[in-house]
């Protein structure tokens, strides 16, 4: 089979005291192996909650995965017992979460925290574990001898190393990179980036990459899906979205991004916010802050149309109806 992860109609809602938010409503991707997928959205648009949904780490309650299938190797893994969950869990899949500075405990040393992992998932004794720590640490680029270091003795870059070295450390067949560099400086940025790409041509680990950073995705990815309160608006590879783009949101995040060449007073933000996650639309949840919206699109909720081969896009306006029907306009 060509995808080693599939996620078909996925839906999730936490049920706080404050009504039922919908985090996501029927997400569908695939990941292929070895390919680095980039998973893009603003703030709110349900791109952590999926990542925690693939690792079974959505908090319950109030989080709740209220249908859908997440298939790992052809394996439903959200009808898995907590066992089987466990033993995929760092080994199999792994996860870069957000903030380095919050992942790691500071009261123990990196190479214990990294050992941990390995000792977890190998049949191997404590001390086989920390040289395999070790090795980690070489691998991501840092010297062996700050083994028994604290994190509070290591900068925001290696700290982030660290947590990659952790998530590494067994060698996992899917990768989730949740926003790895939004809290380095540009400069350390590149160096992990560059890093990520090193250590993925050396393990062929399929990665999901999830960013706000448009620049970082046409760096790092195959293929790139745009996630928008709780659904996928668009997916393609980069040509399709950065070269024919076709969802009205995808063209505003490319159109918000400030261009070297052309000399501009203001930036063009997209208007308005995202819709409350407490509040279902009747139709498409960014007519709202779209220009090209006609009443249609304010009553009924659009589905995917397939613009072109292996590219697609939520939307009925005419535009991408004609395009899903007789191909790209030249």
């Amino acid at each position: 089979m060509d995808n080693i992860l599939e996620i078909n109609d996925l839906w999730v809602r936490f049920h706080t005291d404050g009504g039922i938010v919908n985090a996501l409503n029927g997400v569908s991707l695939s990941l292929k192996h070895g390919e680095t997928l980039g998973l893009v959205g603003e703030t709110g648009a349900g791109k952590t909650t999926l990542a925690k949904s693939i690792m079974q780490l959505i908090p319950s309650p109030p989080g709740k995965i209220e249908r859908g299938e997440i298939l790992f190797n052809n394996e439903n893994i959200l009808n898995a017992d907590i066992n089987k969950i466990r033993s995929i869990r760092g080994k199999q899949i792994s996860m870069i979460f957000q903030d380095p500075m919050s992942s790691l405990n500071p009261v123990i040393t990196v190479g214990e925290q990294i050992a941990e992992v390995i000792e977890t998932h190998g049949n191997i004794t404590h001390g086989e574990a920390l040289e395999g720590a070790a090795e980690m640490l070489k691998t991501v680029g840092i010297a062996k001898d700050r083994l028994n270091d604290y994190p509070h003795q290591f900068s925001g870059g290696m700290k982030q190393r660290v947590v990659i070295a952790i998530a590494l450390a067994c060698n996992p067949r899917v990768l989730i990179a949740d926003e790895p560099t939004t809290a380095l400086d540009v400069t350390i940025q590149a160096q992990v980036l560059e890093m990520m790409r090193e250590l993925k041509s050396l393990y062929n680990t399929a990665t999901i990459l999830i960013t706000h950073d448009l620049g970082v995705v046409a760096q790092m990815c195959e293929r790139v899906a745009i996630l928008y309160a709780g659904e996928i608006v668009e997916i393609g590879n980069l040509q399709h979205i950065y070269k024919r783009t076709a969802h009205p949101y995808t063209k505003g995040l490319l159109g918000a991004i400030p261009k070297i060449h052309v000399n501009e007073r203001r930036l063009n933000p997209i208007e308005g916010l995202m819709p409350d996650p407490m509040l279902t639309a009747e139709g498409c949840s960014f007519a709202p802050r779209c220009g090209n919206a006609a009443e249609e699109c304010r009553r009924r909720h659009p589905g995917m149309i397939e613009v072109e081969p292996m590219h697609f896009a939520r939307c009925i306006s005419p535009d991408i109806l004609w395009l899903g029907k007789e191909g790209v306009k030249s």
